[in-house]
């Protein structure tokens, strides 16, 4: 999904959370500015609810929360608020909030041609903010390729990258998977090939 500005004067926080409970759509809130989530496509939505089941059902009973696209991350010592595609939280403090979570140990964003500068960039660059943050995973929804960003102990992040036939790590929630249970039943386009 890709956020769109919206014109209009600056929200504060508070007026943020009231206005977007009225709004069609999700919005993410970044120094006072609203910005319009589109849609994603049907392999989006696919590999998102693939990936959720995979979660929901490794961590029952954990006392964790896994949560979807409409959970909103508040950004680390920050009033910016964002959607990640899912998110993991292990931390007591985000059990009282109802709004958003502020502490999650995963963070799973699906690309898309229209978002990945903007997941790979600075969206990253907020979420890393949070030092309880151990994972960050770029999802490609055109083929079967998967990057987890992953904190070290020195406090800087180690990229793997898995392909077709690998199979997938994620240590901040002690779960391995094999890379094709995300991509099950996700149909990609095939693409043209010109003749010369």
């Amino acid at each position: 999904m890709v956020a769109a500005k919206e014109q209009f004067p600056k929200l504060t926080p508070e007026d943020y959370f009231a206005w977007e409970e009225t709004q069609t759509m999700r919005h993410e809130y970044l120094d006072g500015e609203v910005y319009a989530m589109s849609g994603g496509t049907i392999n989006h939505s696919d590999i998102s609810g693939n990936i959720l089941a995979l979660l929901k059902t490794h961590m029952r009973g954990s006392g964790c929360k896994v949560l979807n696209s409409d959970a909103r991350v508040n950004i680390y010592e920050t009033t910016n608020y964002v959607y990640p595609d899912l998110s993991v939280t292990c931390d007591e403090r985000d059990k009282t909030t109802t709004q958003y979570i502020t502490y999650p140990c995963l963070v799973v964003e699906v690309l898309s041609p229209t978002t990945e500068a903007y997941d790979r960039g600075n969206k990253f660059k907020m979420y890393r903010r949070n030092p309880g943050l151990q994972e960050y995973v770029l999802v490609d929804s055109e083929t079967i390729a998967i990057e987890i960003f992953r904190r070290t102990e020195q406090d800087t992040w180690q990229i793997l990258n898995y392909q077709a036939g690998d199979v997938v790590e994620l240590t901040s929630v002690n779960l391995t998977f094999p890379i094709e249970a995300i991509y099950e039943d996700i149909v990609f386009e095939a693409v043209a090939v010109e003749e010369t």
